[in-house]
């Protein structure tokens, strides 16, 4: 097993002819934030699927003392605490997941997408614009950054 660093690179091993699991933890030279996993399933890495998100929370809205504006999300990408490394997800997709009670076309999950579009205060907080505003019980709710479309 090799070193497991938040921004580094984590392998994990297993004995020849067991079916363990495999996960390698790799990030892009640009920014040490964005991440890609690779989960890999069998022993020849055949069978790899690419997780090209980054996890964030749904703070709030954007707000004055008295005013919210429901139209633009507050999200805190995890892992970043400044305006400059925020910059390297604006135009990025953004996710928020969730499961319904009603089945559609198969399915009970769905997603609400939409695009960071500036960065907030000081602290990394990022603006987003999705296409239906999120609802005020996603405060505090898990998003996925997207790390597409992609300029490097």
């Amino acid at each position: 097993m090799a070193e497991s660093h938040r921004y580094g690179k984590i392998e994990s091993e297993s004995a020849p002819g067991t079916n363990n699991v495999h996960v390698h933890f790799h990030t892009h030279d640009s920014s040490p934030f964005s991440t890609t996993a690779s989960l890999c399933l069998n022993e020849q890495f055949t069978n790899c699927f690419n997780l090209v998100y980054v996890k964030g929370k749904h703070i709030s809205y954007q707000r004055s003392k008295n005013v919210t504006n429901p139209k633009v999300s507050l999200i805190q990408i995890e892992g970043v605490g400044s305006p400059q490394d925020a910059k390297f997800y604006l135009g990025k997709r953004i996710a928020y997941v969730y499961r319904a009670q009603k089945e559609i076309r198969g399915s009970k999950i769905r997603v609400i997408w939409g695009k960071i579009a500036r960065t907030h205060g000081n602290n990394g907080l990022v603006r987003a614009n999705f296409k239906k505003n999120l609802p005020p019980k996603t405060f505090g709710a898990s998003v996925r950054i997207m790390l597409y479309p992609s300029n490097i």
